[in-house]
C-alpha cells in the first residue's frame, strides 16, 4: 500500500475523521478537530506505512476511495440508512478483537443493542465481557461497526471511545433511546 485517502465530514455527534484504503475503509475517528486530525493522520501513516492524501468531502472524486463512505455516513445520519455495506480494511485490528468486531458487525442490526456478556457468550467465551469491552475500545470503525450497540447487561451505557453523549446520541438515532431533549 502506497498511500491512503481521508477527509473529515461533520455529523450529529461531531466532526468524523474517515480514511480509506485500496481495500475499504480504514479508519473512522471522532471529535476530528486540528489536533485531533493531525495526530490520527500521522498515527495513520505510521501504522500502515502509508502516505496519506487528503480529499474534501465536497469535492471527492466519485470513484474515490471515500465517495462511498461519505455518502453512506452522510445517508446514516439523516435517518436513510441502517445498515451499512462498505469495504473494510481490517489491518488495524487482529485476532480475537477483530473476531469480536466482525461478529458484532454481523449480528447485531441497526436499532438493537447486546451486553458485553452476551457478545462474549456468542463468542464461545463465557465470562469474557471484559475481553469483549476490550476489543471494542480497539475498534478502528466506530459507527461503521457499531460498538455504540454494546452496552452493559443492567441495561447502562458502559464505555465508548466516542464518549458518553455520542453513544447516547447514536443510541437516539437507531430508536434504542429517546432523541435527547436538549
Amino acid at each position: 500500500m502506497k498511500s491512503f485517502e481521508w477527509t473529515v465530514v461533520d455529523s450529529a455527534v461531531g466532526p468524523l475523521l474517515l480514511a480509506a484504503t485500496d481495500r475499504g475503509l480504514v479508519n473512522v475517528v471522532f471529535h476530528a478537530d486540528e489536533r485531533v486530525r493531525d495526530a490520527a493522520v500521522r498515527k495513520l501513516a505510521a501504522r500502515l506505512g502509508a502516505t496519506p492524501v487528503e480529499v474534501s468531502a465536497a469535492t471527492v472524486a466519485p470513484a474515490g476511495w471515500l465517495a462511498e463512505p461519505i455518502r453512506q455516513i452522510a445517508a446514516y445520519f439523516a435517518g436513510g440508512l441502517t445498515e451499512f455495506t462498505l469495504p473494510l480494511d481490517w489491518s488495524l485490528s487482529g485476532g480475537f478483537n477483530r473476531e469480536v468486531l466482525r461478529r458484532l458487525a454481523e449480528d447485531v442490526p441497526y436499532g438493537t443493542v447486546v451486553g458485553y456478556g452476551e457478545l462474549a457468550a456468542r463468542m464461545d467465551r463465557p465470562g469474557g465481557a471484559q475481553a469483549v469491552g476490550a476489543a471494542m475500545g480497539s475498534n478502528p470503525l466506530p459507527v461503521v461497526v457499531a460498538c455504540h450497540r454494546v452496552v452493559e447487561t443492567d441495561g447502562k451505557l458502559g464505555g465508548f471511545g466516542g464518549g458518553l453523549e455520542a453513544k447516547r446520541r447514536l443510541l437516539a438515532l437507531e430508536g434504542v433511546l429517546p432523541e435527547p431533549l436538549f
